[in-house]
């Protein structure tokens, strides 16, 4: 199981190869927060025509003030300290996974949600925006079903949404 580092302020780094395999998942910290909310602010522009429905500086509060200090909160981080990406879980909900742009296809994706199902594997859930065909096929990928499709009238977006479920695979026994 992975531990959050030893220092609040300073993550450890591994020294294995091939590049992906060098970028730790470790818990989120408080210091992690401004980086969590520019790498949501940076993918959600580059992914993402319409606008946002809060400012910057109320993405980085509600970042700093509900996602990170409130949500199970794992950080993609490369050897040299930069985060690659995030992911919040509520309970058995993947909240938010958002990965810096440029750095999908590199397997960290792939990690965060293997240690999502690692967390809950009972089951999973999450939402992503119907538009997001990126995002649908990345969980698709993962054994994650569709389970609800609405017309975003229960999002501040006003964007129709995808809910999505995974359930482990029960073997006969």
């Amino acid at each position: 199981m992975l531990d959050a580092p030893a220092s609040p302020n300073q993550h450890p780094t591994c020294m294995t190869t091939p590049a992906r395999d060098r970028v730790e998942i470790v818990r989120a910290t408080d210091s992690d927060a401004p980086e969590i909310a520019e790498i949501w602010l940076v993918s959600y522009a580059a992914t993402y025509r319409w606008p946002r429905a809060h400012s910057d500086d109320e993405v980085r509060a509600w970042i700093r003030e509900e996602i990170v200090p409130k949500r199970e909160t794992w950080v993609a981080v490369d050897p040299d300290g930069k985060l690659a990406g995030f992911m919040a879980l509520d309970g058995d909900e993947i909240d938010q996974l958002y990965l810096r742009p440029g750095r999908t296809g590199e397997g960290l994706g792939s990690r965060l949600v293997e240690l999502a199902k690692e967390r809950w594997p009972d089951g999973l859930s999450l939402y992503t925006f119907q538009a997001n065909t990126g995002a649908r096929r990345f969980y698709e990928r993962h054994g994650f079903v569709v389970v609800d499709l609405n017309d975003g009238a229960r999002n501040k977006e006003h964007q129709p949404e995808v809910r999505y479920a995974w359930r482990p695979v029960s073997t006969p026994g």
